[in-house]
């Protein structure tokens, strides 16, 4: 009869019972009757037996929802308490309503017999007589004080009732229903489902509520919803005076999940009257944002650029400012970064950190340092600078409004290539947990899980990483194809599982995501050609990978980036160069050396040493690796140690050099016997 439906199969034990039938097959003539009667239009008709006054309480619960407290529905409905009161007793024995302590009752948890659609039929609750029972819906001789809060007994039914009403009905009961919150005096979130359902009619007033009501969507993390009230006032519509102003905070709050919407949002809103100069700051850095999520990274720094010239000096200046030398670095392709950063490290040289715009310049300043292959300890200087007690300060956090996820997120890379792998950790833990606190689960979510991959790449963990990663790429996928945390996350991915020897794994990673020229427009999180290499290396593809990594010291050098870390070419080109131009590789491999010794990390000098080895005779080889071992076990990164001693176990035949590979290797999660960038070319093997 009711196809396993289960509040339909309890609703129709339930008339069985009023009518002593057996819910049998002989019966089933007389019982599909009543299954009709439990669906849409005889539910509704089975409401409307009841009369005029429980339907209009109905209508008004149907309509208020989780507000429906007697109150309220007296004012919606036209009724007095009283009134609400014995309706309620009708729907309540007709089982289309129930309350609190009825749901109580029927979970065990106090007094009272079920009287919801899940009510069974209990011994104790057999029918009396024919003769002698009462009607089905009596009218109470004297009605119960109304409940505190009434709900349907099942969404099928409120289901039915909202949609038998009319749509100018329930147009009019959404309207009276906003009202009736706001006099009641519900805050605007409440009143923003009903004003949504009425028609727009250029009140000031709606949108002044539906405003108020996004401010509170966001703050309680929940964008979309936001989003739909804006979108709501800017229809009714705002005046001249308010219009901007409602296009720039519809703009903030499609920041999340739409930047090609907030672009244009915002970009109208710049084009109107109506901003003060705080605002403009704030719509122009927050455009620039959706520019560089938008992949339009150059757009954006010209955006900050032509308003930072019109801003006089001080805090707002320096934001636009922050934003501008970061989108500019962000870029893959640049006309002078050189000069970039040194106006940059001009700018900041005398900066002590003493307000967050400070602290922004000097954090876009770290994070520019590291790439150039500075110093590690003054990379670490300008990020603890821009930390307060070791973590951002007020204003600078992660879901902040006001500067954005970049800013920390950037200080956290820093640390990561600045062997801190540690104070990363602690960064990007914060973030997955401040991202999901707020409700943000797509691209920003996917990125705190790659940034929390990286932390473990770094580090050695090369099983973790991957999770992690993996973790990243899932969340990106639910948002769209194509992203930039997409790029980042599959480069880190495809690096990660290269150095654990899943080669054919990483070319499906590689393959699956594009990963590989085209490049867009931004760089990747690390060096996207650099890793391309080495997986082309591990696949034995010699020539191709040596083509990829000179273009990646194309784009490179010329912009003065030299992190052998983060962009690890002349690591993985001199030894691919080795066997035809020993020289070459020679010299690669010398400027490798001195740029990590200049760099002045452990994870960066024994790197360099590996690949020194590699390319010299065998008694310096020996040396070399010896001293790359002393580095690396400083290091921490376990990997890279791991690998370290297994070269100097296959340079001097070292039985103890080769167990320390070995015990490192499975503490990594590596494999010492699959080919990587570093082992494809070797023409010597581990002593038995």
């Amino acid at each position: 009869m009711t196809s396993g439906n289960p509040y339909e199969t309890v609703e129709l034990l339930a008339k069985a019972r009023d009518r002593m039938l057996e819910p049998v097959a002989g019966s089933a003539s007389l019982l599909r009757g009543l299954g009709a009667e439990a669906r849409g239009g005889g539910l509704v008709a089975r409401l409307e037996e009841l009369g005029v006054g429980p339907t209009q309480l109905a209508r008004a619960i149907a309509v208020l929802g989780a507000d429906s407290t007697p109150d309220l529905l007296a004012s919606l409905a036209g009724m007095s308490e009283s009134e609400v009161a014995e309706h309620t007793e009708l729907l309540r024995q007709a089982r289309i309503v129930t309350t609190r302590a009825d749901r109580e009752a029927q979970n065990g948890r106090g007094p009272g017999k079920p009287t919801g659609p899940d009510a069974g039929p209990r011994a104790e609750d057999a029918p009396a007589p024919a003769a002698t029972r009462e009607p089905a819906h009596p009218k109470p001789l004297h009605p119960s004080p109304a409940p505190t809060h009434l709900e349907f007994a099942h969404p099928l039914i409120a289901s039915a009732v909202y949609g038998s009403m009319s749509p100018a009905a329930r147009t009019a009961m959404h309207g009276r229903a906003a009202w009736a919150l706001t006099g009641a005096g519900h805050g605007p979130a409440a009143v923003s489902r009903h004003l949504l359902e009425v028609h727009p009619d250029e009140d000031e007033d709606v949108v002044d509520q539906l405003r108020a009501a996004a401010d509170e969507h966001l703050a309680v993390g929940a964008p979309d919803a936001a989003r739909r009230c804006l979108e709501r006032a800017l229809a009714e519509p705002p005046g001249p005076d308010s219009y901007a102003r409602v296009l720039y905070e519809l703009g903030c709050a499609s920041l999340l999940t739409a930047p090609a919407a907030t672009v244009r949002h915002l970009s109208s809103a710049l084009e109107l009257p109506g901003l003060d100069d705080g605002l403009r700051i704030d719509a122009t850095y927050r455009l620039a944002q959706a520019l560089a999520h938008n992949n339009q990274l150059r757009e954006a720094a010209r955006v900050l650029a032509a308003e930072a010239v019109r801003t006089p000096p001080g805090t707002d200046r320096r934001r636009l400012q922050a934003a501008n030398f970061m989108y500019e670095g962000f870029q893959a392709a640049e006309e002078d970064g050189p000069a970039r950063s040194r106006r940059l490290a001009d700018l900041t040289a005398h900066f002590t950190g003493a307000d967050n715009s400070e602290r922004a310049l000097l954090t876009v300043r770290g994070f520019d340092a590291m790439m150039r292959g500075e110093p590690a300890d003054e990379v670490v200087r300008l990020c603890d600078l821009a930390l307060v007690d070791g973590i951002p300060a007020r204003g600078l956090g992660w879901t902040d409004p006001t500067w954005g996820f970049e800013i920390p997120a950037l200080t956290g890379i820093a640390y990561a290539f600045s062997d801190r792998p540690d104070r990363a950790g602690i960064l990007f833990t914060e973030a997955a947990r401040a991202f999901e606190i707020s409700g943000w689960s797509g691209a920003h979510l996917a990125f705190a899980h790659t940034l929390l991959g990286l932390v473990h790449r770094r580090r050695g963990n090369l099983p973790r990483a991957q999770h992690y990663l993996e973790e990243g790429l899932r969340l990106a996928d639910r948002v769209g194809n194509g992203l930039p945390v997409h790029w980042d996350t599959a480069c880190l991915l495809v690096d990660t599982l290269v150095a654990r020897g899943r080669t054919a794994e990483a070319r499906s990673v590689a393959d699956r995501y594009s990963f590989g020229p085209p490049w867009p427009g931004a760089i990747v999180l690390p060096d996207g050609p650099s890793v391309l290499g080495r997986l082309l290396l591990a696949e034995g593809r010699v020539e191709e990978a040596v083509d990829t990594l000179e273009a990646a010291a194309e784009a490179l050098v010329d912009r003065g980036r030299h992190h052998v870390v983060w962009a690890p070419w002349p690591l993985d080109l001199a030894r691919a160069l080795a066997p035809t131009d020993p020289d070459r590789a020679a010299g690669i491999a010398a400027e490798a050396r001195a740029h990590a010794e200049r760099i002045g990390t452990p994870t960066a000098l024994g790197e360099a040493l590996r690949c020194a080895a590699a390319v010299a005779d065998p008694p310096e080889a020996r040396r070399l690796l010896t001293e790359a071992v002393a580095h690396l076990a400083a290091s921490p990164s376990r990997y890279e140690e791991a690998r370290a001693h297994l070269d100097l176990a296959r340079a001097t035949g070292s039985a103890a050099a080769l167990a320390k590979a070995t015990e490192l290797a499975a503490d990594c999660g590596a494999s010492l016997h699959a080919p990587d960038a570093v082992t494809a070319r070797a023409s010597f093997h581990p002593p038995e």
